[in-house]
């Protein structure tokens, strides 16, 4: 169910009768358009025209939700939402803010507001937007807390998938209940691993759009060439083999969530046109004439820098300050040692759920062993460490071996101390040609990488970190031939 079709269940069964919304506007006409679209849903109306008019408002009742124009005459909007927020009121804020103006809109949603619309406003955008805060509203106010609602269950289930209770974990959870609630981008940040996917999953869950659809997307995994019209849609007839009209990312959204995984991945081109659909609220199916609107909510996420892609000028400086509203860091598993026992009991339950055995027990010399492997690849290589466990125990008895990427992984830090070495001042052979001297030692882990993996490039890349469309660019710009080194390519990837 959409949330417009939830808006009219709502003014059908009389549930919006009592509720109350202000809206704050400098403009009559559009003061009394957006007055007579909510009185048609049944809402209680109340207007200001000023800020000054709308803080009397605002200290003489409470609201369910405050609309409000960016600019006024005596003022931001942003400052009745601080203001709300400092009371620590209820109220959800819905921003109002001029065509392209990306600034106002992300200062408003870190200030607290629940979600923004751009001029000229489309009215049933404006209706889905201000029903979503109410249901919101609503829910909080009647129940106290997500979970206690009815999809309590689910959040604190998708909670309960992120397992640890170190500090660094504690934070990230109580972070994840702070923002699920607004509107505004979330840019999940960590190393590969880490369980992005898992805590955009669990930002879902305890949003009001747990009931929607999640639709989480691997940007490294599709072809340049299809991004569009996977995100997108297509019409009927917009290419070649298009008999009827096809839903993209965006469209099979709408009304919920939509994960974009390694978005620094995406290409320029690509990032320009998701900009756009991002800040507009619209997309273009291509071979359609006209734009259409999209209710949905973005979370996106990486491994990467991107500040730093920025500036390399790779990364669209106006696309990452869209997507990094709020950041939510995952640590890596080398930082937070002490989650290891109970990863380890929660991972080692699914695989022997999977297996269809009991659950192996873990002796405290075989933990101590994983204490000490680095885990670069942590909690994705913690679980196939312990499937090798499972799959070599004899007895009952696990039997485990060091991780396989030790040897990449002295290497990296062989590499560092070179560095530091370097950085101290101490005697040390600086290369002649530094990009020659780079490029060798990428040539020679990605030779290494690739031999551990039977030249599997998927494999190679999963084991450094990197997308497959990267390990194939590294693997043409340094002309590395699988033959010269006695292997194949596998044709599967």
């Amino acid at each position: 169910m959409t949330i417009v079709e939830t808006l009219e269940r709502m003014t059908a069964n009389s549930v919006t009768s009592d509720v109350q919304i202000l809206v704050v506007d400098d403009e009559p006409d559009l003061r009394t358009l957006y007055e007579l679209t909510l009185v048609r849903d049944g809402f209680s109306i109340f207007t200001a025209s000023c800020l000054a008019e709308a803080f009397a408002h605002v200290n003489e009742r409470r609201f369910d939700v405050v609309i409000t124009d960016m600019r006024l005459p005596d003022g931001l909007g942003v400052e009745l939402i601080r203001h709300l927020k400092a009371q620590q009121r209820k109220e959800r804020c819905v921003v109002i803010t001029a065509y392209g103006s990306a600034e106002n809109a992300v200062e408003s949603l870190k200030a607290g507001a629940f979600d923004y619309l751009t001029k000229p406003v489309d009215l049933k955008q404006f209706r889905g937007v201000i029903a979503s805060a109410v249901q919101d509203a609503r829910t909080r106010s009647s129940t106290g807390s997500l979970a206690a609602s009815k999809s309590g269950s689910d959040a604190q289930e998708a909670l309960a998938r992120l397992v640890g209770e170190s500090v660094a974990m504690r934070l990230v959870k109580e972070r994840i209940i702070k923002v699920a609630r607004s509107m505004a981008p979330i840019l999940v940040t960590g190393e590969s691993g880490t369980g992005k996917e898992m805590v955009a999953s669990a930002i879902h869950a305890n949003s009001h759009r747990t009931g929607g659809a999640w639709v989480a997307v691997n940007c490294s995994a599709i072809p340049e060439n299809l991004l569009e019209t996977e995100f997108f849609g297509a019409k009927k007839g917009a290419y070649t083999g298009s008999h009827q009209d096809r839903d993209g990312f965006f469209q099979a959204a709408r009304g919920g969530t939509l994960f974009l995984d390694e978005i620094g991945d995406l290409p320029l081109a690509m990032q320009s046109k998701l900009l756009r659909a991002i800040q507009e609220r619209c997309i273009r199916p291509i071979g359609s004439p006209q734009e259409e609107a999209v209710d949905v909510r973005i979370i996106s996420a990486t491994h990467k820098d991107l500040a730093a892609e920025v500036q390399a000028g790779r990364f669209r400086q106006d696309l990452y300050y869209r997507l990094n509203v709020i950041q939510i860091h995952i640590p890596p598993l080398r930082e937070r040692r002490e989650d290891l026992p109970a990863l380890c009991a929660a991972l080692l339950s699914r695989i022997a759920s999977e297996s269809d055995i009991a659950v192996p027990a873990l002796p405290a010399a075989v933990l101590e062993q994983l204490a000490l492997d680095p885990l670069f690849g942590n909690v994705r290589e913690l679980e196939n460490l312990l499937h090798r466990a499972v799959a070599l125990r004899e007895e009952d008895e696990l039997q485990f071996e060091p991780s396989a990427s030790q040897p990449l992984a002295q290497q990296a830090v062989a590499t560092s101390d070179a560095e530091v070495t370097v950085l101290e001042g101490k005697p040390s052979a600086l290369p002649s040609d530094l990009q020659a001297y780079l490029d060798g030692a990428e040539r020679t882990i990605l030779i290494q990488a690739l031999r551990e993996t039977g030249f599997n490039r998927t494999a190679a890349a999963t084991r450094l970190g990197l997308s497959l469309r990267q390990m194939r660019y590294r693997i043409a710009r340094l002309h590395i031939d699988a033959q010269n080194y006695g292997g194949k390519f596998d044709e599967s990837d």
